[in-house]
């Protein structure tokens, strides 16, 4: 009996993160994600899941990303009973995602109803704030190299850079290594340290998020801060959409270093996301992941004001610049951000700056390629700000830093290549051909492989 692995998602796109492995009557699920972006992504929500989730027995994560645990409280509603394995960090972070995930859809459902631009009637939460915190109830945690059996299956858990608890994961079943990468961070991350190598395996499921582009060589601290100058000069407001994990705490950090190094104006620093928030203190609370020291966490903490209630963000609206507003969702598709984009998107003294992947269809993907007008609240919102993007911030390794990665961990598999827009995805796969003669090849989705 061979085991089989369905690509129930980051098949064509890179969000939706699912993977099914099956193997004698047993079915463990390798991520659990929402598809996010343009509206027929975003529609594959509500589609029935591929598989029964009742028939489903165990769930393992990569990491807290809502595109890879976001699905969870979905599928629970709909059947699924099981545990679900990740790393203490990850599960820290989900305890905040998931449950702020609901609150969003529940906020957009009434917000949809109330000014009525829906197509449904009513308006309806894929799930609630309640659901994502009872998805908590099903964590198992396990610990970075330790096998953990999982019914016919060892699975081992590899750190991956990236953000808190993220991870690679190796799974040995009917005589067949397979490895998924995960999202793999950078080398050379401000804050991350370096993703571990792997062992040799028979199939590796890799992202490929940037596998036709390269960071650029610049120095994101002295990028960052010639934006902070330029807009304070113009007294302007400073707003930087973030990821509530990971990258809105690379941006305090880099922040507080400018600030501390006289680098950059001394002037005031919002992080304004309850989820970022508590991201930042699960952060610290993980040294062992991170580069920065214990001083390092405290100036942060000293140099930003956390914006925590919903009269706070409002009264930011009225605050004249020059100042900075960090704020989710680092891709503009929803929270708190939105609301400052409205107060000051349309003012040629301020600043927009995009920071990292800005996936198809997007808000943000939509302001980088040149739009002067933004659709949100139901109602199109001009944007006279100036638009900058910081490239080099990405807390996804490159096509090259992947491969450096890879040969630094001596492998030698059969190659699925997903987690990509098809450019990207198809442009990975040739260079793994060519740089290591791997047989390489980009997912659909909905194949069914035997292994």
């Amino acid at each position: 009996m061979k085991p089989k692995l369905h690509f129930l998602g980051a098949a064509g796109t890179v969000t939706g993160s699912r993977y099914l492995l099956e193997y004698d009557g047993f079915r463990l699920l390798i991520d659990c994600g929402l598809f996010q972006g343009v509206k027929r992504l975003r529609e594959r929500n509500w589609q029935a899941f591929p598989v029964e989730p009742k028939t489903i027995n165990a769930v393992a994560l990569t990491h807290a990303h809502i595109d890879h645990s976001g699905y969870l409280p979905r599928l629970i509603k709909q059947g699924y009973a099981g545990p679900v394995y990740a790393t203490a960090g990850t599960r820290d972070l989900c305890g905040v995602l998931l449950p702020d995930s609901g609150h969003l859809q529940e906020e957009e459902a009434k917000l949809a109803n109330r000014r009525g631009y829906s197509k449904h009637t009513p308006a309806l939460p894929l799930y609630t704030e309640e659901e994502g915190r009872r998805a908590l109830h099903s964590f198992r945690d396990v610990a970075f190299h330790e096998r953990t059996e999982v019914g016919p299956m060892r699975l081992t858990w590899r750190r991956a850079g990236h953000i808190i608890g993220a991870s690679s994961i190796e799974v040995e079943v009917g005589g067949r290594r397979i490895c998924f990468s995960g999202d793999v961070g950078r080398p050379d991350d401000p804050v991350m340290k370096a993703p571990e190598t792997l062992p040799d395996t028979d199939y590796l499921i890799a992202e490929s998020t940037y596998g036709d582009r390269r960071h650029p060589g610049i120095a994101v601290e002295e990028q960052l801060g010639e934006v902070v100058r330029r807009t304070a000069e113009r007294g302007g407001v400073l707003l930087i959409p973030a990821f509530a994990v990971g990258r809105a705490q690379t941006l305090l950090y880099l922040l507080s270093s400018l600030r501390r190094r006289d680098a950059i104006p001394r002037m005031p620093i919002f992080l304004n996301s309850p989820m970022a928030n508590s991201a930042t203190e699960i952060f610290w609370n993980h040294a062992d992941e991170h580069r920065l020291s214990e001083a390092e966490c405290e100036a942060v903490n000293e140099d930003v004001t956390f914006v925590q209630t919903v009269e706070q963000s409002k009264r930011l609206n009225m605050r004249r610049g020059p100042m900075i507003i960090v704020s989710a969702s680092g891709m503009l598709t929803g929270g708190r951000i939105l609301h400052h984009l409205q107060a000051f998107g349309d003012h040629h003294r301020n600043t927009i700056l995009l920071c990292g992947y800005q996936a198809e269809g997007t808000r943000g993907r939509t302001l980088m390629d040149g739009a002067d007008h933004l659709k949100f609240f139901g109602s199109y919102h001009r944007i006279r700000a100036e638009v900058d993007v910081l490239d080099g911030l990405s807390a996804h390794a490159d096509y090259r830093e992947i491969g450096d990665w890879l040969a630094r961990s001596d492998l030698h598999p059969k190659v699925y290549v997903t987690h990509g827009e098809p450019a990207a995805a198809d442009a990975f796969r040739r260079y793994l051909h060519d740089r290591f003669g791997w047989t390489a090849t980009v997912a659909e989705l909905g194949e069914v492989i035997d292994l």
